[in-house]
Formats: C-alpha cells, structure tokens, sequence
C-alpha cells in the first residue's frame, strides 16, 4: 500500500479520535543520535555483560563502575537534539491538549521539544536520587550541589550518606507503581494509540497497545521494522517516525 494512502488512513483515524495516547520507545530517540542501551556497550565497555551495568546487585558490588557507564552514556547522549518527531509530536500535542506521551526513553528529548504530557516508565538518564531513597521515593539529588571529590567519585546523598545513582530502572527492578498505573489508564482510555519505534518486547510497555485495543481502540504503529506490535496494529506505516510523523501531522493541518 502506498506510504501516502496510509498517512491519509492515519489522519482519518486521528480526525475521529477523542482520546489520542502515543507510545514512544527507543527508535525515536535512536534517530537524534541516541544509541539504545545495547549500542553504547562499546569500545571498553563492549567486555561487560549488562548485568553488571544494569542492576541494583551490580550498583552494591560495583558503585564506581556503575557510574562511570551512566556518566559515559550521558557524555554520549548531551550533544542529541530533537528530532523531526520529538517536534512533530510536540505539535500533535497543541491539536490535541489531552495526548499523552508514554515512554519507555531515559532522555529528555520529547520535553525538549515542548512535549508536557509524558509517563516515563523508566526514569530519566539526566536525575539522579539517592539510592536508599531516603526522604521519600524518589529521593531526588542535584550532583551539582555535592563537592567536587564526591563529584569525582560516586556522589553521596546529603541526607544520608549512600551513594547516589541515576533514577533509571534497572533490570530486575519494578517501575514506579504510581506511572504504570498512570500508563494503564491512558491506554485503556485511548480511543487511538500511536506506537512509534519500540520493538513491542520490553514489558510492561508493550502490554500498552493491547490493552487500548481490549478496551476497543484503535492501533497505528509507525516503525521502519516488523515488530511484536505489527500483528495488532490496525495500520502500520513502515517507516522512520522522523519522516512519516511531520507528514502526518502536515496532512492533519491541510486535513
């Protein structure tokens, strides 16, 4: 099926919802440079295995290490700018003021763009908490505000001394009860969700796009690859979300 009779399919769907809900995950970040976290496991940290990057078992073992890789991919990840999509959704949600954004990306891209309405499921790659979470959950700690020794070595929480660590998910770690419900909720309401660049693997974000479509919704995937999401997906436009979210949204406004 030609790419521009399924934009106009995509408007039609969007024209006729209420309740519009996007599901984001690393693909889209992956086209403003963003490597996934299996991209970065190069150069001298291609020996590691990504449980002992990844984990709260490897943090208690490993503090130093541990950082030392979030920093790194932080380095990697400062010079990353919007893209096409991150701004097309940005304007998506002017046309729509009730859209959300559920994601399964730790950067700041989609507020960067002017996003507001966003669910992270799994952190934000740029916040850091003190890992005991001391003063409530999330303990939140600007390394900024630590000395510059502890700013050298693993930051200590001003309030109790543990160490600090990104407010990321691990593996082996439960997402905030509070955002998963939230994303559950979206999703169930949604009379339309739009996944764009996800794999439809990671769990419980790709339990979203079935749930919107128990609940009688619709499904349109945006992904240049097959996914677990293709099969149940009442449209999928085979593509990059830079190209194909800007021209739906063009065709939206001429709409």
């Amino acid at each position: 099926m030609a790419i521009e009779h399924q934009i106009q399919q995509a408007v039609a769907l969007m024209k006729a919802s209420e309740r519009l809900v996007v599901l984001t995950g690393a693909g889209v970040s992956k086209e403003s440079g963003v490597p996934t976290f299996r991209d970065a496991l190069d150069g001298l940290w291609a020996q590691y295995d990504p449980t002992r990057l990844a984990t709260p078992q490897a943090f208690a073992a490993t503090p130093k290490l541990v950082w030392d890789f979030y920093e790194y991919r932080r380095q990697i990840m400062r010079p990353a700018l919007p893209n096409p999509a991150h701004r097309a959704l940005a304007q998506l949600e002017r046309r729509f003021p009730e859209m959300q954004i559920i994601t399964q990306n730790v950067d700041d891209l989609h507020e960067q763009a002017g996003s507001t309405r966003i669910i992270r499921l799994h952190g934000n790659i740029n916040a850091n908490k003190c890992s005991k979470d001391c003063q409530g959950d999330p303990t939140n700690v600007v390394v900024a505000d630590v000395d510059s020794q502890q700013q050298r070595d693993v930051p200590r929480c001003p309030h109790c001394g543990s160490y600090v660590r990104p407010d990321v998910v691990w593996f082996g770690e439960m997402l905030s009860v509070e955002l998963l419900d939230a994303a559950k909720i979206a999703s169930a309401t949604a009379d339309l969700m739009l996944v764009i660049g996800t794999s439809g693997v990671v769990i419980p974000a790709a339990d979203m796009p079935q749930i919107t479509r128990r609940a009688g919704g619709k499904v349109i995937e945006i992904n240049p690859i097959e996914s677990n999401i293709t099969p149940i997906a009442d449209l999928w436009l085979c593509g990059a979300a830079g190209d194909i979210l800007p021209r739906i949204v063009a065709a939206l406004a001429d709409a």
